[in-house]
C-alpha cells in the first residue's frame, strides 16, 4: 500500500509542476483534464504526508520513551499513546482513500422499480419503495423526475422509471439493485396470514452519448397513440414512442409526454442507461468470476433485503445488518442503512489493497 502511496505522491508533484507550465496552460482542455486528476488525488496525498509526519514524531517519541530520565519517559509515553491513535486513524483513512474511485460515483441515475411476485401486494410494495427513494432523494436535495409509471389504480405500481439528479447520487444508490422482499399481513387477509411479496429495483448510472454510442441503424423506432388506464385512447396523434435496440433486444417505451420528440428523447435516455448498465455488468461479472463472493454485481436474482412489518424490521442480507425502524426507513430515512452497505463493500474492496502488517 505504501509503495502505491509514494507513487501517487510523485504523480501529484509532477502534475503540480506541469500545471504551472506555459505549454499546458495554452491547452484549456488538457489543463482541465490534468487539474481534475490532481484534485482527485489531493486529499490522499495530504493524508499520506500527514501520516509521514506522525510516523516521524512517533519514532522520536519512542526514542524518548527509552530515556533514563523518568519525567521525560512519562511525557513520551503520553505522547506515544496520542500519536499511535492518530497514526492508526490515518492508516484506516488511507486504506479507504487508496481504493480506486468508481468513475460513475458522481453520475445521476436511472431508477427502475417493478412489482415482482405477489400480485396486488407486490405492486403496493413497489409503490412504497418508490416513495421511500423519493423521500430519501428529497432529504439529499436531489431532483427526481418520473419518466414513466404504470399504476394499478389502488395505490400500487406495476413499473416506474425515474431519473434522479444530484451530487454523488450513484455513489449512494449503486448497491440498491436487486430483489426487495416484504413480509406483512395484507389488509384484505381476513385470517391474518403473513404474506411475502417481492419487487425488483435497478439503479443504473445515467449514460451520456460519449459513454454509449448508439448507432441509428441498430434502432427500430415505432410510434403509436398513447393510452390511459383501461386502454382507452387519450391521444389521437402518434406521440408515443417505442425504441428497440436490435443487437441486444432491449425495448424502451415512452408515452408520458404529448410530444413525440420529447418521448423519443426520454426513451433514448433510458435506453442508453440500460445499455451502459449491461456493459458494466459484463465487466463486473468478468472481474468477480473467480472470487468467492459475487455480491455487488447488481444481479437481480439475489434477494438483498427484507422489510418485515410485524417485527418493524429491515434486514439487509448481504451484510447481515438489521434495523428496527421500518417506518422511518420507508419514510426516506435511509442514511444509516445505506452507509452500512457502502462501508461493507468498501471493506470488500480493501481486500484487494496490499497492506503492511
Amino acid at each position: 500500500m505504501f509503495d502505491k502511496l509514494e507513487a501517487t505522491e510523485r504523480q501529484y508533484d509532477e502534475l503540480l509542476a506541469r500545471l504551472g507550465s506555459v505549454e499546458l496552460q495554452s491547452d484549456p482542455a488538457e489543463y482541465r483534464k490534468q487539474s481534475k486528476i490532481l484534485a482527485d488525488i489531493e486529499t490522499l496525498v495530504e493524508r499520506f504526508r500527514e501520516y509521514k509526519v506522525v510516523a516521524r514524531e512517533l519514532a522520536q517519541a519512542e526514542e524518548l520513551a527509552a530515556s533514563s530520565d523518568a519525567d521525560l519517559r512519562e511525557l513520551a509515553q503520553l505522547e506515544l499513546k496520542d500519536l499511535t491513535a492518530r497514526r492508526d486513524d490515518l492508516v484506516r483513512e488511507l486504506k479507504i482513500l487508496i481504493i480506486p474511485k468508481d468513475p460513475n460515483d458522481e453520475k445521476n441515475v436511472m431508477l427502475e422499480i417493478r412489482a415482482g411476485t405477489g400480485g396486488d401486494e407486490a405492486a403496493l410494495f413497489a409503490g412504497e419503495l418508490f416513495r421511500m427513494y423519493s423521500k430519501y432523494a428529497e432529504r439529499q436535495g436531489w431532483r427526481i423526475d418520473v419518466m414513466s409509471m404504470s399504476d394499478t389504480g389502488i395505490g400500487g405500481v406495476k413499473e416506474v422509471i425515474a431519473s434522479i439528479e444530484g451530487r454523488g447520487v450513484y455513489s449512494k444508490m449503486k448497491y440498491e439493485s436487486g430483489v426487495h422482499r416484504v413480509q406483512r399481513v395484507p389488509a384484505t387477509e381476513a385470517s391474518g396470514r403473513l404474506h411475502t411479496s417481492t419487487s425488483t429495483v435497478a439503479v443504473m448510472p445515467e449514460a451520456e452519448e460519449v459513454d454509449v454510442q448508439v448507432n441509428e441503424k441498430d434502432l427500430r423506432i415505432d410510434t403509436f397513440c398513447s393510452s390511459g388506464p383501461g386502454g382507452q385512447s387519450v391521444n389521437t396523434t402518434y406521440s408515443a414512442v417505442r425504441i428497440t435496440h436490435i443487437p441486444t433486444g432491449v425495448v424502451v417505451s415512452q408515452q408520458d409526454e404529448k410530444s413525440q420528440i420529447k418521448n423519443r428523447a426520454k426513451a433514448m435516455k433510458v435506453l442508453r442507461a440500460r445499455l451502459y448498465e449491461m456493459e458494466l455488468r459484463k465487466q463486473q461479472e468478468a472481474i468477480a468470476k473467480d472470487r468467492r463472493s459475487q455480491v455487488g454485481t447488481g444481479e437481480r436474482s439475489e434477494k438483498i433485503r427484507t422489510y418485515n412489518f410485524k417485527e418493524n424490521r429491515v434486514t439487509d442480507h448481504r451484510i447481515n445488518f438489521t434495523l428496527y425502524r421500518l417506518a422511518d426507513v420507508l419514510n426516506g430515512d435511509l442514511t444509516e442503512l445505506l452507509d452500512s452497505v457502502i462501508t461493507y463493500f468498501q471493506a470488500e474492496k480493501l481486500k484487494d489493497v496490499t497492506t503492511v502488517s
